[in-house]
């Protein structure tokens, strides 16, 4: 049996940008992937904050250092730039690898940037 928990979370990032015009996706900015250790095309699910919307889609890497959280497609008609959102990614895990689980979860500032210290 494989168990479903959370890989990787940014937690209360800022919508940047919303683009309904887009085949679909969400761009985030590569340093927060990065740290949150999701890849580049992986499935994410977006739970907005600021009006209580999911949307499952995936992720396309936004350039480093930038701090774009772009909702790109359909998805951007529940989404307004300054809305905060969470991303969390998912994989399937042996009972014994989800007992030693340690998601990578980072909370970005403000500004979309991985605080120091």
């Amino acid at each position: 049996m494989l168990i479903k928990a959370l890989k990787g979370k940014i937690h209360r990032a800022t919508v940047t940008a919303t683009k309904v015009d887009y085949p679909g996706s969400v761009g985030i900015d590569t340093d927060l992937l990065e740290a949150a250790g999701i890849l580049p095309y992986e499935a994410i699910l977006i739970a907005n904050v600021t009006n209580g919307s999911r949307v499952e889609t995936y992720v396309v890497p936004a350039p480093a250092g930038s701090g774009d959280i772009e909702i790109l497609g359909a998805a951007a008609k529940k989404f307004s730039p300054g809305d905060i959102v969470i991303f969390m990614n998912f994989a399937w895990y042996t009972p014994e690898e989800a007992a030693k689980l340690k998601p990578k979860v980072v909370v970005p500032d403000e500004h979309n940037k991985i605080p120091l210290g």
